[in-house]
């Protein structure tokens, strides 16, 4: 389990413990308040019972989201994994004849260094885009120095 999703249940625990916390601390105020005013504060009182009932019934509808959170945990870590993590972006200029930097080398990688590096060339009679692989932060086909560079940028070395 990751510490992105400890933090998150831990998160959750906290939560149900204050909101238990609260409720038992409502609970007491009542009983003294009856307690006061001379009134029988009796375990089989129905209101304190539904009081109490009710309290548990919310306490286990917690569990069982919690539990159902637990559950979907990993499929998300699965997938935060292979989403877009790492993104590099380098501008330049290509070509003589245009102006700025209208040509870019963009790389969208996951965690694992997987993805791809996207080119655009911008000239004023076309612009042509280019896709390449990168496995393991790697590509099969040759990288320019600004898809090197862009690469560098999304923190493959």
């Amino acid at each position: 389990m990751t510490a992105e999703a400890s933090a998150a249940l831990s998160v959750i625990a906290l939560v149900v413990a204050l909101v238990t916390l609260v409720w038992v601390f409502y609970l007491a105020s009542r009983l003294r308040r009856r307690g006061r005013r001379g009134q029988s504060v009796e375990p089989t009182d129905p209101d304190l019972e539904s009081a109490v009932e009710s309290a548990f019934k919310r306490l286990d509808e917690l569990g069982r989201r919690v539990d159902g959170f637990a559950g979907r945990l990993p499929v998300v870590e699965d997938q935060g994994k292979r989403a877009v993590q790492r993104v590099g972006v380098v501008r330049f200029n290509p070509f003589e004849d245009t102006g700025g930097n209208q040509s870019f080398a963009l790389a969208l990688l996951d965690s694992n260094g997987d993805g791809v590096v996207m080119s655009s060339l911008h000239s004023r009679q076309a612009t042509r885009i280019y896709l390449k692989p990168i496995v393991n932060g790697r590509s099969e086909t040759a990288l320019s120095d600004e898809e090197t560079e862009a690469l560098r940028k999304a923190g493959v070395a």
